[in-house]
């Protein structure tokens, strides 16, 4: 019995980690920062760098700072700075501080391959902030994996954001804007019940995204707007590669007709300048960074002018193996599946990407406001979810693995039971052998 309680003891003592000295406080248990996390601020002021803030975004009135932390990964293990690099266009930083271990990258808000995103009240300029490290010494070994940290900034529409102070003279930004009347094209990633924007990151194969293409008209006359091509790349440069297409031919979305998706058009429209579509999440394969930029080309036409060919939003239903239209008769809808919508005359039609960003190629209403325009969504990053295939690897170890403690407690047990039986037997024996010789 007293054997038994000891392995019970020695087995408890073994279910806590070696080094760690905090199991005697149950509050502090789970409280452990995880090492991997990190986050961006927008706020402009100052603030100090640390491993639960590895990352700092000021937004400027013409530029950003991107402030970063060497511990990039909160491991005491410091990145190399030449392998930190800013947007598509791979910018380096430009300052260095041993004292502190940060890297510094100061960019204008249009530089380093920034997009911009117009929305109804703001402008969101979106980058990315890279890390590619080196290879090691031994090129059979890899020690730490690339990152990708998205950054944006934002900006109010309707406001002045220039420091200087407005003279009476000057026209307020807004009044501008106004005046001008011009029409602002849009495309917004949305929540499962179109209600609210979402975040362009921790997206998975097998999820959905929500797409909203938008014109801000001012005081225009009614207009329906359209998605007349999207492309899917991996920067939203020109002849970028490889790369995939998602609308195609005046408002077919083809990447419905694969037989493993479910991408369409949402119909009803909300309303005639609003226009939504779906599209299953796609990531281009040995793509290390997991993300995607989608380049859209939108296009307006009067509300009271009739869908046809060349103006169309059209879906596959695989239920009845056809095409169907947001609006307009099915007949718009039939060159989808021949793949030649324009005639020879009427044919303006370029590559998406060939058209960015969308200064060559324009249409002007009867106002002579630019009425079709290039637009770019993203970067969208998708998420490899490693937490479940972890969860199952330890529960697959099995109970000794997951619950040393117990384990070896029952062991112990069941070990101490065999001896005192076993000294049980001995003491019985020996007593019969006592009265056999008497």
């Amino acid at each position: 019995l007293i054997l038994s309680l000891l392995c019970w003891a020695v087995g408890e003592v073994a279910a806590y980690p070696p080094w760690d000295f905090s199991w005697g406080e149950p509050a502090s248990r789970g409280a452990r920062a995880d090492p991997h996390t990190w986050s961006w601020v927008e706020d402009p002021q100052s603030r100090a760098i640390s491993s639960q803030h590895p990352v700092m975004v000021q937004c400027q009135e013409a530029q950003l700072v991107v402030i970063v932390n060497r511990d990039l990964f909160g491991t005491g293990r410091l990145v190399n700075a030449a392998d930190l690099t800013l947007g598509p266009a791979a910018c380096k930083h430009s300052s260095l501080n041993p004292a502190h271990n940060t890297v510094t990258f100061t960019a204008g808000l249009h530089e380093c391959g920034s997009i911009v995103q117009i929305t109804p009240d703001s402008l969101i300029y979106r980058t990315l902030l890279n890390y590619d490290p080196s290879p090691a010494s031994n090129p059979v070994i890899i020690r730490s994996n690339p990152a990708v940290i998205p950054i944006e900034c934002h900006y109010p529409r309707r406001e002045n954001v220039s420091s200087n102070a407005i003279r009476p003279t000057w026209a307020p930004f807004s009044s501008t804007l106004s005046a001008e009347e011009r029409l602002v094209f849009s495309l917004r990633l949305m929540n499962e019940d179109w209600s609210a924007e979402r975040p362009f990151t921790g997206f998975q194969l097998g999820d959905v995204l929500n797409i909203q293409a938008e014109v801000n008209t001012e005081s225009h006359v009614p207009l329906r707007l359209f998605v007349d091509s999207c492309v899917a790349a991996l920067s939203p440069g020109t002849d970028s590669s490889p790369h995939y297409t998602i609308i195609d031919f005046n408002g077919c979305l083809v990447d419905g007709r694969l037989d493993d998706t479910s991408s369409a058009f949402i119909t009803p429209r909300p309303q005639e300048d609003v226009l939504r579509f779906r599209i299953d999440v796609f990531r281009f394969a040995g793509d290390t960074r997991n993300l995607i930029y989608i380049t859209c080309h939108l296009k307006v036409t009067p509300a009271d002018q009739a869908p046809d060919p060349l103006n169309k939003a059209c879906s596959f239903n695989k239920a009845r193996n056809t095409w169907a239209p947001v609006e307009g008769t099915r007949d718009i809808c039939s060159c989808c599946e021949t793949g030649n919508c324009e005639s020879p005359m009427l044919s303006r039609r370029l590559n998406p990407l060939e058209r960015w960003p969308g200064h060559r190629f324009r249409r002007h209403d009867a106002d002579g406001k630019e009425a079709e325009a290039d637009v770019v969504i993203g970067p969208v990053l998708l998420s490899r979810d490693l937490g479940a295939v972890g969860e199952q690897e330890e529960r697959g170890q099995g109970g000794v693995m997951a619950v040393p403690g117990v384990g070896t407690g029952l062991i112990c047990v069941l070990a101490g039971v065999g001896l005192a039986g076993v000294g049980l037997a001995v003491g019985v024996g020996r007593r019969r052998c006592a009265r056999a010789s008497a």
